[in-house]
């Protein structure tokens, strides 16, 4: 059977060997595949710089240079080129990476190569040309062949064999006894190839480079990974007639591009597919027509997609508009969703098992993610709900609703921790036992109804297929994805599972809904600090569902102050000088960051102990502690702390305060214990293993013994204390309260700062040093210096665009960026205007690339380096702090010298400690700096120091309770958001429009009133301060809704029936008229404001007489008085 490379045979036999080898080898082994392609690139390349005189030689004859040669590159064109480079691109990457091409970059490279080779065939053959509509078609490509795949090894010792055969040509070559007869056949192949090339510049290039077919065979892909084979007939190109008719289709008809068919023999959906460098929304109205006609004939509606290989779109328009999607649904996905247009039931019509959820809250909660989801058409929800107000329990009632309205078959629960996950599954067991829940951690080949993973192994499970390469997990797959403890840095790290699956989408948070973050809003389509619903742990305390905390902030010197060697006494300071230091020696302090980080005084951790053991809530009668968690700095913070407990505490024979941590070897059964009220341990020392996924309602202590400076990790540390517990000091005395011990000012410190800091927000350093080169290179252009520089940066990042696998299902979406990034011309200064670089930070910076790994030290020495050379170009203030950073690890650098690497550049190391080295320094000088020490920093010993273990007196101040903002920042602003949207939603009742209509409202109106604001959780407190600041509730709604332009135009009737105000008077009037419609109301003292002043700067008293100020008045005071209960 013919090969679409047949052209070559004749002429270019090796060229044409390789291509065939990589065409046979696409479907099987794409690592081989990849590599024959670019050594058939390869081969015809450097045949024409051998045979073709217009070609100058560069001074390397490397393919990289060759290819980029000017003439050459000129000769090819631009899409030729980028074609050659993409199949060098996936050669280099089969020699290379340890993880394999996919098949999908095999078929990419052999479609690259044809074009590639059609142009060199069609410039270069001296013969018959190949034929301008000779098309590459995937689907021709045999099918694999039962051999094992080559190895990155395999492939190396492949490419040094084409190596020496090539030299072995060449030297042969040199052998030749004959040279004149040798020049003299050059010197007539040569001019052969002028005449060819001249032939083929005189007849004009008909060929189409667009790629349509490979596009299809993307598409055919992903269909593929779906369960969708299209090995019938009318899978493609499928005809409908009932088409419009016009000029250019008279008869009606069309071809669908593909249908995917029921068992039944009825169409399920279509596909309209369009070319990868067009929009697929251009084929929206065209697929809706195309299922028009499919409906006609067959009597159902088919789902729409339409795509172009990269982008894809899903359109079901009998219930949804359209949406962008991942991929495609498998058969029974499709099967299922056409049958929910006749069986799916109205969730508010559906009932709420009590047993599940059965607080108020909790029923409210997920009645407000219904009513999103099916009346307001929403796919995403928000709940912020207190840690221990049941979240869990919530969501499991919700997924019952879900799965008996028949919304949802398959669900996903995602948490952050192995705990959470546990704990989630013994949740759906208890309360839901029939949706059969499958923990992914521990049976990754399980099915049931309900999965529960992390985040980081539904990750690695996306991309899991089976031995008919359809996906496990498509995007399909569930109907709804619930997102534990739903914030701001797992979108950072995770946002590509949620943009995965197409499925409803319900995030959950104990973080108070003033501290989250904006961006988090956004991600789930809300107004900031409006979520779907809110239930905070202030209204759950109110409310009795959870237990207040009392905060005791207790000073401890040295936590806080650090250890100065002169306040210490002479005793203590012989103590301090015996002390193995470092090479430096004793220094004159140590700052408080180092206290449980290195240094470990006995005296600060007994007196924690001593006051939690004193002042702690206690059990039995007040002779036990209750139960308590310590939070420690680190692990050898935690086993420090046991130790100091078990030599004060002797008594307890080890077993009352145990260290809890990811180390801890059966930790589960620690924790199990730990959660038995009459069992120890009565202590546990966690790090963070205990900062959530713990629910031990018998906790009445925790003890802050680190920094917390994240929100969300502050609150949910907080809510390990919330927990009601029955009797847990006796018969009817419940827990009514718990403690928190604070000796690191956590609680001073969000007193002041209630959001907390959102340090990297998890942003990778990868993706932080991508972004911060983007900007760099940004602001080297605005300044238009350090071009070399600037080039090198450029070279950096389009590398790592290089090495994105565009099969990666993270990567995917984002391929057109991706190829359009990988061109050094896009990288040109007058291309990367601030929309590339806005999709270059917003989008690019955030995808895995497949660079070789470097050592995390150099890459944070990058990223401090690249913060100071933005320093300096933007002169700003944070300068002297880097320079004071790079300087610490230069000085860190010179304690190494004994290693041979950093002796090298010990000169360089210690300039750079030096005031006069930085009083010079330039970009350039700064730069070739950071070249030749970051390999270095990954020298420095880890970890830097030994701990050293002292004794010295350390001071206890006196404990201040403190009382904690729990989230009420701002509380009434975002009541104010929520109100105006559900008051704008809710104008027909009757309240509500007789003050839109300045009609007097009455008591009864202000109860209804009242009534409506508490559904959107309007407390007295709040209605109250809406009262006191508007004059009356009434005025505060009229505020929000507005006064209805016609019935503020009748308020001044009468005054404008008198004919004598001129043009001025009456545009006043009207602009006040304009914004009671807007404001619902108005003070008189706002007349004399702009933009009334812009018309009378005097104020009215200017433009009307004394008596018509009065009468312009008296109708505004009548307005306001009509919406005050009278």
């Amino acid at each position: 059977m013919g090969t679409p490379f047949d052209f070559l045979r004749a002429e270019f036999p090796a060229v044409h060997e390789s291509a065939i080898k990589a065409c046979v080898a696409a479907l099987g082994d794409a690592r081989i595949s990849c590599f024959y392609a670019r050594v058939a690139v390869e081969s015809a390349v450097t045949w024409a710089f051998e045979h073709d005189r217009t070609l100058p030689r560069p001074y390397d004859a490397g393919l990289s240079t060759l290819l980029h040669e000017p003439a050459f590159k000129a000769l090819m064109g631009d899409q030729v080129f980028r074609k050659a480079k993409e199949v060098i691109r996936l050669g280099n990457r089969a020699a290379h990476d340890t993880s394999p091409p996919s098949n999908r970059d095999a078929v990419a490279a052999v479609s690259h190569l044809f074009e590639f080779l059609y142009w060199f065939g069609r410039t270069y053959i001296r013969g018959e040309k190949p034929p301008a509509d000779l098309r590459f078609d995937p689907r021709t490509l045999p099918p694999p062949a039962p051999n094992p795949l080559a190895t990155a090894a395999k492939i190396r010792e492949l490419q040094d064999e084409v190596e020496q055969a090539e030299l072995a040509r060449a030297h042969a070559m040199e052998l030749v006894a004959d040279r004149d007869r040798l020049e003299a056949e050059l010197a007539r192949l040569q001019a052969e190839v002028a005449e060819a090339k001249h032939r083929a510049a005189a007849t004009p290039d008909t060929h189409d480079y667009s790629e349509s077919e490979t596009r299809e065979f993307l598409i055919d892909l992903q269909l593929g990974e779906s369960g969708w084979p299209l090995t019938d007939a009318r899978d493609r190109e499928f005809e409908v007639s009932g088409m419009p008719t016009g000029p250019g289709n008279q008869s009606g008809r069309g071809f669908v591009d593909y249908v995917l068919w029921g068992d039944d023999g009825a169409p399920l959906a279509i596909v309209e597919a369009k070319k990868t460098g067009v929009s697929p929304s251009v084929g929206e109205q065209q697929a809706k027509l195309y299922a028009d006609c499919l409906e006609a004939q067959f009597g159902r509606r088919p789902v729409i997609f339409y795509s172009n290989g990269i982008e894809t779109w899903l359109w079901d328009d009998q219930t949804a508009p359209p949406r962008r999607v991942a991929g495609f649904r498998t058969r029974s996905e499709l099967e299922l969703m056409i049958q929910r247009r006749s069986t799916r039931l109205r969730l508010g019509g559906v009932s709420i098992d009590a047993e599940i959820a059965g607080r108020f809250y909790q029923e409210r909660a997920i009645r407000r993610i219904a009513e999103s989801f099916d009346v307001d058409g929403q796919r995403k929800a928000l709940v912020v709900m207190a840690t221990g107000a049941g979240k869990t329990r919530t969501v499991v009632a919700l997924a019952d609703v879900l799965v008996r309205a028949n919304w949802a078959k398959r669900i996903l629960f995602l948490a952050d921790r192995q705990a959470l996950v546990k704990q989630a599954v013994n949740a759906f067991k208890e309360h839901l036992p029939d949706s059969s829940p499958v923990n992914l951690l521990t049976e990754k080949d399980t099915d049931g109804r309900v999965y529960v993973s992390t985040y980081q192994t539904m990750m690695n499970l996306i991309p899991t297929k089976d031995a008919d390469g359809v996906s496990r997990f498509g995007p399909g797959h569930f109907d709804l994805v619930v997102i534990d403890e739903a914030h701001r840095s797992v979108f950072a790290k995770y946002r590509a599972i949620f943009d995965w699956f197409d499925s409803l989408l319900v995030g959950l948070t104990a973080t108070p809904k003033s501290e989250i973050d904006r961006n988090t809003y956004d991600l789930f389509d809300l107004e900031t600090g409006v979520p779907t619903d809110e239930y905070g742990i202030d209204a759950a305390v109110e409310d009795g569902f959870l237990v207040p905390l009392r905060a005791v902030s207790v000073p401890l010197k040295f936590q806080r102050e650090g250890i100065r060697y002169a306040d210490l006494p002479p005793e203590e300071q012989a103590a301090w000088d015996e002390l193995e230091w470092d090479d430096d020696g004793p220094p004159d302090e140590v700052g408080a960051e180092a206290v449980n980080r290195w240094l470990f005084n006995e005296d600060t951790v007994d007196k924690v102990l001593a006051y939690v053991m004193t002042n702690g809530l206690k059990v039995d009668g007040g002779d036990k502690l209750a139960k308590t968690i310590i939070f420690a700095k680190n692990q050898r913070h935690a086993e420090f702390i046991a130790q100091r407990f078990n030599a004060n505490y002797p008594a307890y024979k080890g077993e009352f305060a145990r260290v809890i941590t990811n180390r801890t070897e059966y930790a589960q059964d620690l924790i199990d214990k730990f959660s038995i009220p009459a069992s120890y341990p009565q202590i546990a020392i966690s790090v963070d293993m205990l900062d959530t996924g713990i629910d031990v309602p018998d906790v009445a202590n925790l003890v802050f013994f680190k920094i917390v400076r994240s929100a969300t990790k502050f609150w949910q540390m907080v809510g390990r204390g919330t927990r009601l517990r029955p009797d847990l000091y006796g018969p009817g005395q419940d827990k009514d309260c718990f403690y928190i011990f604070d000796f690191c000012q956590n609680l001073e410190y969000f007193g002041q700062n209630p959001a907390g800091q959102d340090g990297a927000g998890g942003v990778p350093l990868s993706t932080r040093l991508f972004t911060r080169r983007v900007e760099l290179i940004g602001t080297l252009d605005k300044l238009d210096v350090h071009a070399a520089e600037r080039h090198d940066l450029a070279e950096l990042l389009r590398a790592d665009i290089e090495s994105m696998n565009l099969d990666n299902f993270v990567v995917r979406p984002h391929r057109r960026l991706v190829e359009r990034f990988r061109e050094a011309d896009a990288w040109a200064p007058n291309q990367l205007d601030d929309t590339a670089v806005g999709e270059l930070v917003d989008t690019i910076a955030a995808l895995p690339t497949q660079t070789e790994p470097e050592a995390l030290e150099s890459k944070q020495f990058d990223l401090i380096v690249l913060n100071l050379q933005l320093a300096m170009l933007r002169t700003e203030p944070t300068l002297d702090r880097l320079q004071r950073q790079v300087r610490t690890i230069a000085a860190i650098l010179e304690d190494h010298s004994g290693v041979p690497a950093i002796a090298a550049e010990l000169a360089l190391i210690q300039d750079l400690q030096t005031d006069e080295w930085w009083t010079d320094a330039t970009f350039p000088m700064v730069e070739d700096a950071r070249r030749r020490l970051r390999p270095l920093v990954a020298l420095i010993s880890k970890g830097s120091r030994d701990p050293l273990y002292t004794d010295f007196t350390d001071e206890l101040g006196e404990a201040v309770e403190v009382d904690l903002p729990r989230g009420a920042v701002d509380d009434f602003a975002q009541f104010r958001k929520k109100a105006l949207v559900f008051m704008r939603d809710h104008e027909d009742q009757l309240a509500v429009q007789r003050l839109r209509r300045n009609q007097p409202i009455t008591e009864t109106d202000i109860a209804e009133l009242e009534r409506l604001l508490g559904e959107v959780g309007g407390t007295a407190d709040h209605l109250e301060r809406a009262s006191v600041e508007a004059g009356s509730l009434g005025l505060f709604v009229r505020s929000l809704v507005g006064m209805d332009r016609s019935a503020a135009k009748d308020a001044f009737a009468a005054f404008l029936d008198d004919q004598r105000y001129n043009a001025n008077q009456i545009e006043y009037v009207n602009m006040v008229i304009d914004h009671l419609a807007a404001s619902g109301t108005i003070e008189a003292r706002r007349f004399y404001e702009s933009p009334y002043t812009d018309v009378a700067p005097e104020g009215p008293d200017g433009l009307f007489e004394p008596v018509d100020v009065d009468r312009l008045i008296a109708v505004v005071h009548d307005i306001r008085s009509r919406a005050e209960a009278g």
